[in-house]
């Protein structure tokens, strides 16, 4: 399977996606899109991961080559490529979808539910009815049309959906080690509160990150096996 990432910023990487890769002996080249690197052919790709990152779908002036990289997922998602966006990707996955992406009603930073939705599909059924998500986010989206959402949090209602039978949104972060938080949190200025948890916080209790696991590793098995 030829697959690819794309790289916003230097110090958010695919964690546990890399990990999966490797279990399924796929290469991961990335594409540094901060870097100036060029993006494929889309033709040549059977799986494409879009990352997250700080900046919104919008700053197109201060970071241009996100509209060709929005033309692009189009691209890929046309040409029937297997799409997987996270956070910042899941909501330009959106956008390339024709879809309004927008501030959220304040930022959700840490461990937070999510929860089920009623409607079910072949690559989310495995999905948890509820479970602790890692999350980093201020930016939400409306679902494009005839995407189904799989399940949402207390304030971000989209937190996964799915797109036909290959494009995959996640809002929340199931990629998160230990290390890609800390990488993150060493990158980034926030305030603790009510929605926003403490760097100690996110970071007391390690193994919840490995919970993650089997929960990414079984919507991934399933997204390659259409």
């Amino acid at each position: 399977m030829k697959t690819a990432w794309l790289q916003h910023v230097s110090f958010e990487g695919p964690g546990l996606i890399a990990d999966w890769m490797a279990a399924r002996q796929f290469s991961f080249p990335r594409i540094a899109l901060w870097a100036g690197e060029p993006l494929p052919d889309p033709q040549t790709l059977d799986l494409l991961v879009v990352m997250g990152g700080p900046m919104n779908v919008d700053e197109t002036d201060a970071y241009p080559w996100l509209t060709a990289e929005r033309v692009f997922i189009r691209r890929a998602i046309d040409a029937g490529v297997r799409v997987v966006g996270i956070c910042l990707g899941a909501q330009l996955i959106a956008r390339a979808l024709g879809a309004r992406v927008y501030r959220g009603p304040q930022p959700e930073i840490g461990w937070f539910p999510v929860t089920r939705t009623a409607a079910t599909h072949p690559v989310c059924d495995g999905l948890p009815v509820s479970f602790q998500a890692y999350h980093w986010h201020g930016d939400t989206f409306e679902l494009p049309d005839g995407a189904t959402c799989i399940a949402g949090s207390a304030l971000y209602a989209n937190q996964v959906f799915i797109w036909g039978e290959r494009v995959l949104g996640l809002q929340c972060h199931l990629e998160t080690t230990p290390r890609s938080a800390q990488d993150i949190i060493d990158h980034t200025t926030f305030e603790p509160g009510p929605t926003v948890q403490s760097a100690e916080a996110m970071l007391a209790d390690t193994a919840r990150f490995e919970t993650l696991r089997p929960i990414l590793f079984d919507l991934l098995d399933r997204l390659v096996a259409t």
